[in-house]
């Protein structure tokens, strides 16, 4: 980024990294270039790069040259969604044979690619608490190359410690990656805490409006983000156009939305927390909870990410996401509106008799930045 030094600030870099003005016609916005192809001045004059928007489009540059400014990273990478990102890292990090560390709590989604894609390929994987050092070391193998942590996790909120999980990957010859969705670059900052990989679903806090599916991936090593922008490009998955013009509209105003988001959800914690049908809340920014004292620590603040347990059990959850008016039940996550879903029976079904299972009287919330007056009264109409 031409005008901003490397010490800019992130909301500086949110809006202008990556998005130099068109100099055709001082637009300060980048254009959306739908286009696939673009003319050669003789063989091998490529303007600017470009040949084929499968490689390279300078809408999907502008995306990602943004990422890694944020993430403070080496290269960024933009996907057509983020299992599509996880599964191209994957392939390029892992080799049948090789072992994977995945947390004991991982994303439905992304125990499904391990268990029903990468298993039968030849790459095998341990669920592992990762908040628990010691559990983490007892699990490496010789052939581990990775350990993959999410903090917060999805969706029962764990937190783990990121810099230390550094430090036991890398005195094992592995790499740490880590998935930053839930907390968003806004809050946390993986890179600078020691991790090799950051992944995101740019789906939710990026685009942030609950209209783009994408996925991303922030490289510490310049020779890792070599490797996977081949990998990227030979395996295809990568952004659109207006899918990478709609996120990069998003990260603009990411800063003032966390905001936001963790202020309301502090605010339904301290609700939930009180109500006589809650019988457990999970939400790092609780002085209870077990992970508070990390995610303090590398956390700005703590999120708009919620999980409760209903004392009465499932069919009492059920029935809680269903009342809900202003809390849309739905799944994903991390847009402006609030949603609220049953994760044993949504997002995290595929989970279903394993290890990863969910508690089956689990209700997550994404709250959004209503009037938070207004979401208040709406669950507690719901829990009434």
């Amino acid at each position: 980024m031409d005008r901003f030094s490397d010490a800019a600030g992130f909301e500086t870099l949110a809006i202008h990294a990556g998005q130099e003005p068109d100099p055709a016609t001082g637009a300060v916005v980048p254009p959306i270039y739908q286009v696939s192809t673009y003319k050669q001045d003789g063989i091998g004059g490529l303007r600017g790069g470009y040949e084929y928007s499968r490689s390279g489009n300078p809408t999907r540059t502008a995306l990602e040259e943004c990422l890694a400014a944020i993430e403070g990273g080496t290269r960024g990478l933009a996907f057509a969604s983020g299992l599509a990102a996880e599964d191209t890292l994957l392939r390029t990090i892992c080799k049948p044979g090789d072992h994977v560390l995945i947390p004991g709590d991982a994303y439905g989604g992304t125990y499904r690619l391990f268990a029903k894609v990468l298993e039968p390929w030849g790459v095998a994987f341990d669920p592992v608490p990762l908040s628990d050092i010691g559990a983490v070391r007892a699990a490496l193998r010789p052939e581990t190359v990775a350990i993959w942590v999410e903090t917060p996790t999805n969706p029962l909120l764990g937190v783990a410690d990121i810099a230390a999980l550094a430090q036991v990957a890398h005195g094992a010859g592995a790499l740490l990656v880590v998935d930053n969705t839930f907390a968003s670059p806004y809050l946390q900052q993986p890179l600078a805490l020691g991790a090799d990989v950051v992944v995101h679903s740019t789906t939710k806090y990026l685009g942030g409006h609950s209209d783009v599916v994408g996925g991303a991936l922030v490289v510490a090593d310049g020779s890792l983000g070599e490797q996977l922008t081949f990998h990227q490009n030979a395996m295809g998955a990568i952004a659109g156009p207006f899918d990478a013009w709609l996120t990069l509209r998003g990260i603009k105003t990411l800063g003032v939305r966390m905001e936001r988001h963790s202020a309301n959800a502090a605010a339904i914690v301290d609700m939930l927390v009180r109500h006589p049908r809650v019988a457990e809340v999970r939400y790092p920014g609780l002085p209870g909870h077990p992970g508070y004292d990390v995610a303090a620590k590398q956390m700005r603040a703590f999120g708009g990410m919620v999980s409760f347990r209903l004392a009465e059990g499932e069919e009492a959850a059920v029935r809680v996401c269903e009342k809900t008016e202003l809390f849309t039940l739905g799944e994903s996550l991390g847009g402006v509106e609030s949603l609220i879903e049953h994760p044993g029976r949504m997002t995290h079904a595929s989970a279903a008799g394993s290890p990863l299972e969910v508690p089956p009287d689990l209700v997550r919330l994404s709250v959004g930045i209503e009037d938070l007056d207004d979401l208040m009264r709406d669950l507690e109409r719901a829990l009434a």
